[in-house]
């Protein structure tokens, strides 16, 4: 989940942090992405308990990111919290999966995908609690320069870009948000941030009651924190929940992940090392993982031909044509992002 209805809350209060942008505008970036929801949306488009199309999906997305020149950093999940073994099983459930990952030892399916990846010459992280943390840190402290997942907690973990619908098409429309563009347009500070966030519902506890975006933030605004907030509520309205365990989930958005500095490498895909473990292990058909490898790399030589070129012509070389397209695309995902017309109103729920 995430938090609920944040994209929400962006769409309306804070549009100037969002942009629209292309997969190509990220060539010669580096990009974390929290591996379970990579997995989990290959998961959820094929039902069953086959493990080869999450790791089929995974093959063929990774490379596509590679065409592009964008660098991926693979991080996997390590002990979740406690707060959120009760969301891990119920996703377990949702895609077809008997039970969710085990607290103490790192599922089999789990080292098939690192295998992969490993075979693929990308680096992989095993963080040491929640990926989508580690995610953030990373991006916080330079060594990747985005993350990408549809996961919004990653913004109240802190990571500054977040990068969502980065799904490997070529003409795919991403989703950039700026964390201290958002902070500034909402005029909270990342404490208020987070507060807000837990308001509007997180996966590590329960949200007050009936209380929608729109109310969450101005309550924030007026009280600063959620103890502010419990002061001045209408408890008939807004009953908070018994037990509610809110500081446990602050605590966790604000810690550090206890590990150190990665050292991220990329190599050539092994190609013989994939098609034993895709076609031999996993029955995935040689022609196609071939062909796809030679599909990417004659890809890969065309593109950096093409960006050599126009270092060599400087800034004054003519725009290709392909170029101007984007803008027409960019133009018809800013209308659904941000309603169809500036009369869009809110929901009465809110």
């Amino acid at each position: 989940m995430g938090i609920s209805k944040l994209a929400h809350l962006i769409r309306f209060d804070a549009p100037t942090s969002v942009r629209n942008k292309e997969i190509g505008d990220y060539t010669g970036k580096i990009i974390a992405l929290d591996t379970s929801i990579v997995v989990n949306q290959f998961r959820s488009a094929v039902p069953g308990h086959l493990k080869l199309s999450p790791l089929t999906g995974l093959f063929y997305r990774t490379l596509t990111f590679l065409e592009h020149d964008i660098k991926p950093v693979f991080v996997f999940d390590g002990r979740p919290p406690n707060q959120k073994r009760a969301v891990l099983e119920k996703r377990a459930k949702s895609t077809g999966w008997s039970s969710s990952p085990s607290l103490n030892t790192v599922s089999s399916f789990t080292q098939d995908c690192h295998h992969l990846l490993q075979l693929m010459g990308v680096p992989c992280i095993m963080a040491p609690g929640e990926a989508e943390a580690l995610c953030a840190h990373l991006v916080k402290s330079g060594t990747v320069n985005a993350v990408a997942s549809e996961d919004m907690d990653t913004l109240a973990f802190g990571g500054t870009v977040l990068l969502r619908q980065l799904n490997a098409k070529r003409d795919s429309e991403v989703t950039e948000y700026s964390l201290l563009k958002l902070l500034e347009a909402l005029q909270l500070t990342h404490k208020e941030f987070v507060d807000l966030c837990i308001l509007l519902g997180c996966d590590y506890c329960d949200k007050i009651g009936g209380l929608g975006p729109s109310r969450a933030l101005k309550l924030i605004k007026e009280h600063h924190t959620i103890e502010g907030v419990m002061e001045h509520v209408n408890r008939k309205t807004h009953p908070i929940p018994i037990n509610w365990e809110y500081k446990a989930a602050r605590k966790l958005f604000f810690e550090t992940p206890q590990i150190d500095t990665p050292v991220l490498v990329w190599n050539e895909p092994d190609e013989e090392g994939l098609v034993q473990f895709l076609c031999k292990e996993n029955c995935l058909k040689e022609e196609k993982v071939r062909g796809r490898i030679k599909k990417f790399r004659e890809s890969l030589l065309k593109r950096r031909k093409l960006r050599e070129e126009d270092e060599k012509m400087g800034p004054n070389r003519q725009s290709r044509l392909q170029e101007f397209f984007p803008a027409t695309r960019r133009r018809k995902a800013e209308s659904a992002v941000f309603g169809r017309s500036s009369g869009t109103k809110r929901s009465k729920t809110e």
